[in-house]
């Protein structure tokens, strides 16, 4: 039988201390009655001091009293509920439908999931199509991998993020079943609603599940949202044999959040204020996707995260790029005015598994050549700024690579792979003899464009 006790002890911004309290349980959540039971919210029970525990509101303490609020431990930690019917749906931050829809009824599973055995983990063996031709074909997404986009201050990350979900699939030779759960954190009223429109217009939201949590929502909501988004992740492939793709926009807003918390609770600050478990945190997150032995479906993630004041080193992009295989960064080409996915610093680790096997027998090493190419044209570049004299083959790697970033690195460019590999072989042949593109001869012969 749960206990119900009036009145609160201290109430700190989103942080609640509640005195006296028996058998309660670190994560569990409590449930708050306020204004004689017309409004109810939710917490979570972070810390345990004896008899004392500090529970965080997930809506926020504001309007909360210290006399008349009754709180109810529930003996369960945060829930979800879910049901084959949750595809199509909108829901805010903690899993409450904000799509005028009814809740979905079904089963209620815990969002921290459960460790997942190393041991039981599959090698992943085929690939996503993002429909973006620099993804496709420079750092291909491997189903079951986490494939970070680090993006600098002012670059469409947004516009990305919508094109990955509308254009994403699993190819057009198979059957097996796809779906995408979106999750936004902090995000402001304009952008969720150029998401909305544009998951409607294009068809996309027939098989996606969104979750928004408002830039106005608590702070304590963010850090729900990707566990929640993920817990339904995981349902839709392990049980319903889907193949999952997780976009995580922002991560930045989340780690945030994680500081203002762990402020307000009086820790002691790590790098940059961040607490000194942020670590441990994003690798809860991230180590969430996958693919199960035995299990017909998959979760493959794309966390987004904005780099403060474009710093690389920052501990977010920092962080999470030892823990994930590999990232995607977009920097703007100021030759070309365009967004480009930046090929000195991307890469997809895992992308050798697939290349060339699921795909065209010419994919890596077109791909190898046309970044060795890039990377001439930028030597010809630096000796240009130093003032030295260039070369013929110089200023053909310049025009190349001009070509290069604006008809396949550009985030604007969705060819399918088969197209990207035909124009990276008329690029060649425009601007150079086969000897010097370095590719097997036997691929010339075959590929090679007159």
């Amino acid at each position: 039988m749960a206990i119900e006790y009036l009145g609160l002890s201290e109430i700190n911004g989103p942080l609640i201390a509640l005195e006296g309290v028996k058998d309660a349980a670190f994560d569990e959540i409590v449930e708050f009655s306020i204004n004689d039971g017309a409004e109810k919210r939710l917490g979570r029970i972070i810390e345990i001091y004896e008899d004392k525990a500090i529970i965080q509101v997930f809506e926020g303490s504001e309007g909360m009293s210290l006399t008349n609020t009754h709180t109810k431990l529930t003996g369960h930690p945060m829930e979800v509920a879910l049901s084959p019917e949750i595809l199509g749906r909108t829901f805010n931050g903690i899993g409450k439908p904000i799509d005028g829809l009814a809740p979905i009824v079904g089963e209620k599973r815990d969002v921290n999931g459960k460790p997942l055995n190393p041991v039981s983990r599959e090698y992943p063996r085929n690939y996503i199509r993002t429909g973006i031709s620099a993804i496709d074909g420079l750092t291909t997404l491997i189903r079951g991998q986490k494939l970070p986009i680090f993006s600098g201050n002012g670059l469409p990350h947004d516009q990305l993020a919508a094109q990955l979900v509308n254009q994403s699939s699993l190819g057009d030779d198979t059957d097996e079943k796809f779906a995408v759960v979106f999750a936004a954190m902090g995000v402001k009223n304009d952008v969720a609603d150029f998401f909305k429109r544009s998951f409607e217009e294009s068809g996309a939201l027939e098989h996606t599940v969104m979750f928004l949590n408002m830039a106005n929502d608590p702070v304590v909501e963010r850090l729900i949202t990707p566990k929640v988004a993920l817990t339904v992740a995981e349902y839709l492939a392990y049980e319903k044999d889907m193949h999952i793709l997780v976009i995580l926009t922002d991560m930045t807003t989340y780690a945030e959040a994680m500081r203002e918390v762990s402020s307000s609770k009086g820790e002691i600050p790590s790098r940059k204020g961040y607490p000194g478990y942020l670590y441990s945190e994003l690798a809860t997150i991230y180590e969430r996707a996958g693919i199960i032995k035995g299990a017909k479906g998959s979760v493959t993630q794309i966390p987004i995260l904005t780099m403060p004041n474009d710093d690389i080193t920052h501990p977010i992009p920092d962080l999470t790029g030892y823990i994930t295989e590999g990232q995607l960064y977009l920097r703007k080409d100021s030759d070309v005015g365009k967004v480009i996915v930046d090929p000195f610093r991307s890469l997809s680790r895992l992308k050798q598994l697939v290349t060339g096997k699921k795909t065209r027998e010419d994919h890596p090493q077109v791909m190898n050549a046309a970044v060795r190419l890039y990377a001439d044209a930028a030597n010809a570049k630096t000796k240009m700024e130093n003032g030295f004299d260039l070369t013929d083959y110089d200023n053909r790697t310049l025009a190349f690579a001009k070509d290069y970033s604006e008809k396949l690195l550009a985030i604007d460019v969705n060819l399918d792979t088969t197209e990207m590999l035909d124009v990276a072989w008329d690029l060649f042949g425009e601007y150079f003899e086969p000897a010097e593109v370095n590719i097997k001869q036997a691929l010339v012969d075959k590929y090679w464009k007159k």
